[in-house]
């Protein structure tokens, strides 16, 4: 029993994986094919392992550049080390541990933060409309999103002169319709629908809570 138990291999002890997806046995593998002297052998090696990677993702073969993808992964778990012929540029360990360039985030900081800011996409795409039925429907409906999205804010009420004021600003006078006869939606109206959709939205995450499988 003792001489058994001091055959034990444990995983602090072994080798680390680089992609421990496909498992210790492909590791192997690799660490073989880097050690031939031949590089026939060991491009005869790296194209079975890349058959061997392909099979155990059968999912992604029809995604595009599938076996780019699993040649540099090979080149990756071998530590950029297995010097063999691949189809493809070859990785580079400087690339891999580039640092990605820094996403270009909006620097916006909008006078009224209660509307987000799509409320300013939406108004600068209904300015480059044409006059007609279809631009006051959509300006309208702005409108009326703007005073939703006032309401969450200050969950009392808003006057339209009110919004019709912050869209004339926000449109940099390009949407005035701060002299319109027509009235927005009431504003005991849409908290209603605020309240029911909030209500939709507790009493949907309870039901589910409830069915959610035990184990």
């Amino acid at each position: 029993m003792t001489i058994l138990t001091d055959q034990l291999e444990y995983n602090t002890e072994r080798d680390h994986l680089i992609i421990p997806e496909y498992g210790r046995h492909l590791q192997k593998m690799i660490n073989h094919a880097m050690v031939q002297e031949s590089k026939e052998s060991r491009n005869r090696l790296a194209k079975a392992i890349i058959s061997v990677m392909g099979n155990m993702q059968p999912h992604l073969r029809d995604v595009p550049d599938f076996q780019h993808k699993l040649w540099d992964q090979l080149f990756i778990m071998s530590d950029f080390k297995l010097d063999a012929d691949s189809p493809f540029e070859k990785p580079s360990k400087e690339m891999l541990n580039a640092s990605p360039d820094p996403l270009p985030y909006p620097q916006n900081y909008p006078k009224y933060r209660f509307y987000g800011n799509n409320i300013k996409t939406m108004i600068d795409a209904a300015s480059s409309w044409e006059e007609g039925e279809m631009k006051n429907a959509l300006i309208f409906t702005i409108a009326n999103h703007m005073k939703k999205s006032f309401l969450s804010w200050n969950k009392d009420t808003v006057e339209d002169a009110v919004i019709f004021d912050h869209l004339f600003e926000l449109s940099n006078g390009k949407i005035d319709i701060r002299n319109s006869e027509k009235q927005l939606t009431e504003s005991s109206q849409l908290l209603k629908m605020q309240r029911k959709t909030t209500n939709y939205k507790k009493q949907y995450k309870k039901n589910n809570n409830r069915n959610r499988k035990r184990y």
